[in-house]
């Protein structure tokens, strides 16, 4: 979804040069797409599934500013990092503020804590568009789209348990089955230095190995190599020490917890030392959701972590949290591997046909809505036959017919479209026939 079709019927990136010529047809820019009707029906199925999973964990809704100021991301996220350096969409208002298009969804959240200060813990979730200006490709866009959760107030080790169940959670909703999770630990600060310098040292006694990015850019970002999917990288870091090892006694016994807490909740999981998960902010817990039925190796369709030291970085009080975030349409490309959704959309309970020339479709439309049935109707005074065929392409179970001895009668003749059959059936008790409640 969200490709081009090209003239041999495959789909394909969007690519740079796609865009309307001056004074042609404009288009959507290059990685950012429509989402049309009915293929929408699929994100509003995703999205109140996802929302009915974390209103049921005590998670309530919150909505940031797609805009935020650049200074946000760059202490949050870290200067040196590809989010920041290379991927964010930077602007200057008319202000002469500079502004940055929102590239993830937890540095948001914690600058909303900090403004605000709600009471702890503090538990929301989020549904938001996210930036990035990187290669466009199956699943990944320069817009895209991401749910999340964020717990702010508790270093328990039970809430890291929470947070990655309720995102297991979601995934078995959606009927997935091939969804394997990754967990790992990156320690607290100290912890984090000792193993970044350990692993400095291993990558350097293997730098004419390493892909040509990392082998030119390891001593300043040695934990990036982790997380590089390219052969090379990935085989030299097959041997690289583990961060585990190096542990203090504290997150080691976190680490321990949480684990424990996932095998008591039946949750698989596998132990990845090389899960960094790519941003600065993160310490101790973080883990990602991979779908083994995607055949590319950019197949995590969510992942998060602890960031315990955000809040402070951004100017606010010490404060932990946790959180995770899914991208929407590679989550929706897995399901689509698996046939989570019928390729059925939802369709109207009643096609209202009016052979009066009057408002009958009008009024008899409005009494159908309010009464909770999906009611459709023609316009632009279209012949009795003509709203019949409507009828018949609207997917709906019936047509209701109001002419002119109906309308003189108070009644409407009910039409089941599937099979041809007709009644009669007084007004004031077609909501009960409609809904198999008639007398």
């Amino acid at each position: 979804m969200g490709e081009e079709q090209s003239p041999s019927g495959r789909r394909r990136a969007p690519r740079e040069g796609d865009e309307a010529p001056a004074g042609g047809t404009l288009r959507a820019p290059v990685g950012m797409h429509d989402v049309l009707w009915p293929e929408s029906e699929r994100w509003e199925t995703l999205v109140a599934l996802f929302a009915r999973h974390a209103r049921l964990a005590g998670y309530g809704l919150l909505i940031t500013p797609v805009l935020e100021d650049t200074g946000l991301f760059r202490r949050a996220v870290g200067d040196e990092s590809e989010v920041v350096g290379k991927e964010m969409y930077e602007l200057t208002d008319r202000g002469g503020r500079t502004l940055a298009l929102r590239p993830e969804g937890t540095a948001p959240v914690v600058r909303a804590f900090v403004q605000h200060r709600p009471s702890l813990p503090w538990k929301v979730w989020y549904a938001t568009p996210a930036f990035r200006y990187e290669r466009p490709q199956a699943g990944r866009y320069r817009q895209h789209h991401q749910l999340g959760v964020e717990a702010l107030g508790s270093d328990d080790p039970g809430l890291d348990v929470e947070v990655i169940s309720l995102a297991a959670g979601f995934y078995a909703g959606l009927g997935l089955r091939r969804i394997d999770l990754s967990v790992n630990s990156m320690g607290c600060q100290a912890d984090r230095a000792r193993y970044t310098s350990a692993l400095r040292d291993y990558l350097a006694s293997h730098a004419d190995e390493l892909c040509d990015e990392h082998r030119k850019s390891f001593t300043l970002s040695p934990l990036r190599v982790l997380d590089c999917k390219r052969p090379q990288c990935r085989s030299v870091t097959e041997g690289a020490p583990k961060i585990v090892d190096y542990l203090d006694e504290e997150c080691a016994g976190h680490l321990a917890s949480v684990r424990g807490g996932l095998d008591a909740l039946g949750i698989p999981y596998r132990l990845e030392p090389r899960l960094v998960r790519g941003l600065d902010y993160y310490t101790r817990t973080t883990f990602e959701f991979a779908a083994s039925a995607l055949e590319s190796a950019q197949n995590a369709v969510g992942g998060g972590g602890r960031y315990d030291g955000l809040a402070e970085a951004i100017g606010g009080p010490s404060t932990p949290g946790i959180g995770f975030g899914i991208g929407i349409e590679r989550l929706l490309l897995a399901c689509d591997a698996e046939g989570c959704f019928d390729a059925a959309h939802s369709v109207p309970d009643v096609f209202v046909v009016d052979g009066t020339g009057g408002g009958a479709a009008r009024d008899l439309s409005a009494e159908l809505r309010a009464a909770g049935l999906a009611a459709v109707r023609g316009f632009d005074d279209r012949s009795l036959k003509a709203q019949l065929k409507l009828a018949d392409r609207s997917g709906a179970r019936y047509a209701v017919i109001v002419g002119a001895r109906e309308l003189e009668e108070g009644t409407v003749t009910l039409r089941s479209l599937g099979e041809g059959r007709q009644t009669t059936v007084p007004r004031e008790q077609l909501v009960a026939w409609l809904r198999g409640e008639a007398p």
